[in-house]
């Protein structure tokens, strides 16, 4: 594809772009034409994703404000689409055995990490009249045993967009967020628990059909392709087993 071609297309950046959500996302929406910006922590994973797509790799760790800064200019003036993907969740514990350094953690990635990011790209999303996808999670619609510091991380990043909505109202940006259930990806609960791998598969035991990072990723690309004018404010997806963050169906 010539530069010339490749200027016009639409530029998205997708943020935690090295595996589940984020590189199912990248894939998508590189098949709907936009030139995918593929960010995370791992060079090494998202060039491999990037060179698949044909996108770009830049390296980025959004609880660091330099790397942040960094993005900002290297993604320039115009930015289509943001996808603020990079979260995720540690440990499983009561509040009475909670580990603050792992609530810091998760505070650091879904809610600073999400809001410096967002504020560091706003102006190029406004130029291109563009739009926001925040990934949540059904923990932000109320908290369960042993996940009050993530339930607490995803609550707050829904606020970052439920205010962005508001603030930006009168602004050419579309605002939107997707919140997940139940997701069997290669990476979430492994990193819950760190690195336990039984601990990691007893989540989705039983379990017919969990969501997969695909699903995500259809619904997001979806959502960023509406017309212009049509904002999804929230879309909930869950598998058919999940009926709440409480009620799932499991075989056996």
């Amino acid at each position: 594809m010539s530069s010339d071609a490749n200027s016009k297309r639409k530029i998205a950046l997708v943020t935690g772009a090295s595996s589940g959500i984020g590189a199912a996302t990248a894939r998508h929406l590189a098949g709907e034409g936009y030139h995918v910006i593929c960010a995370a922590r791992r060079i090494d994973r998202i060039q491999a994703v990037a060179d698949e797509i044909g996108g770009r790799a830049l390296a980025c760790d959004v609880t660091d404000a330099e790397q942040v800064d960094t993005l900002a200019r290297e993604v320039g003036d115009r930015l289509d689409l943001l996808v603020n993907n990079a979260g995720g969740a540690v440990g499983l514990e009561p509040v009475s055995e909670a580990d603050l350094e792992a609530w810091r953690t998760m505070f650091e990635v879904n809610v600073f990490g999400t809001a410096r990011v967002t504020k560091a790209l706003l102006p190029a999303l406004e130029q291109a009249e563009g739009t926001i996808v925040f990934v949540t999670s059904t923990a932000a619609d109320g908290a369960y045993e042993g996940a009050a510091g993530y339930c607490g991380a995803k609550s707050a990043e829904r606020a970052i967009v439920e205010a962005c909505r508001l603030e930006l109202f009168d602004r050419p940006v579309r605002v939107t967020e997707i919140a997940p259930g139940m997701v069997h990806t290669d990476e979430f609960s492994l990193t819950r628990f760190h690195g336990d791998q039984a601990k990691a598969d007893k989540v989705y035991a039983g379990v017919d059909e969990p969501l997969v990072a695909d699903d995500v990723a259809d619904a997001i690309a979806w959502m960023a392709t509406r017309p212009r004018h049509v904002n999804i404010d929230r879309m909930t997806i869950r598998p058919r087993a999940q009926a709440s963050q409480f009620k799932v169906h499991r075989e056996g």
